[in-house]
């Protein structure tokens, strides 16, 4: 033991050094039943709980935890031919400290859900109608395609924070609905993230990244 260190301090930083070790990118369990967020900060009985404020529980209601309307198909009349329509803690606030969120997915024929990942949660896909050819890719340094034509019915996963895909092989529409392991998962789709940023990274620098020409590398920067 070293001099003049006490027992119990030692013991304290021994189960934080353990708890540390523990910590995982997931949302944390909740301690209580719910915590309704609430966008109001003055509350006397506000709680600030994983960035959002707690409605008190006693003034919660059915319509904190409800949603109508994931029956409606979206408009998919846009260059990708595809729409998703996310259920996150914004849109449903009883999600706040669950862990979960919910997706649905429209596609157009041969609409497509770019490549894309989700830093803070894994995704459950359920097709409802039509044909997706989906996969993810592994990290470096190999950069593995697991891919998998899927029909109504089928189930596939997408690991937490991996580039994944969803395409719509078929010449009618298809539908998706998508569960996430977190109350707001975040979306980061490559070409936008890449050629879209704001402001633009460095053409040189995209040039090199991707061995392209400087004037398709102009291109791709102006389309988004």
């Amino acid at each position: 033991m070293m001099k003049g260190v006490p027992k119990t301090l030692l013991l304290c930083m021994a189960l934080l050094a353990w708890a540390c070790s523990l910590a995982s990118s997931s949302d944390p369990s909740p301690l209580q039943d719910f915590c309704v967020a609430i966008n109001d900060t003055s509350s006397d009985h506000a709680v600030f709980v994983n960035g959002k404020f707690c409605k008190d529980p006693k003034l919660a209601t059915a319509n904190d935890f409800f949603f109508s309307g994931l029956d409606t198909a979206r408009d998919t009349s846009n260059p990708l031919g595809s729409n998703v329509t996310l259920l996150n803690v914004d849109k449903i606030l009883g999600f706040n400290t669950l862990g979960i969120s919910l997706a649905r997915i429209d596609f157009a024929p041969y609409g497509l859900n770019p490549p894309h990942i989700h830093p803070r949660g894994t995704e459950i896909l359920v097709v409802q109608e039509g044909t997706l050819l989906v996969g993810f890719v592994t990290s470096n340094p190999d950069n593995r395609l697991f891919s998998k034509v899927l029909n109504a019915g089928d189930v596939f996963v997408f690991p937490i924070g991996l580039i994944h895909f969803q395409f719509n092989v078929g010449k009618t529409n298809a539908i998706a609905f998508a569960g996430l392991s977190s109350q707001n998962p975040g979306l980061i789709t490559i070409a936008n993230t890449v050629f879209g940023s704001n402001p633009p990274i460095n053409p040189d620098v995209l040039t090199k990244a991707f061995q392209l020409d400087r004037n398709v590398v102009n291109y791709l920067q102006k389309k988004f």
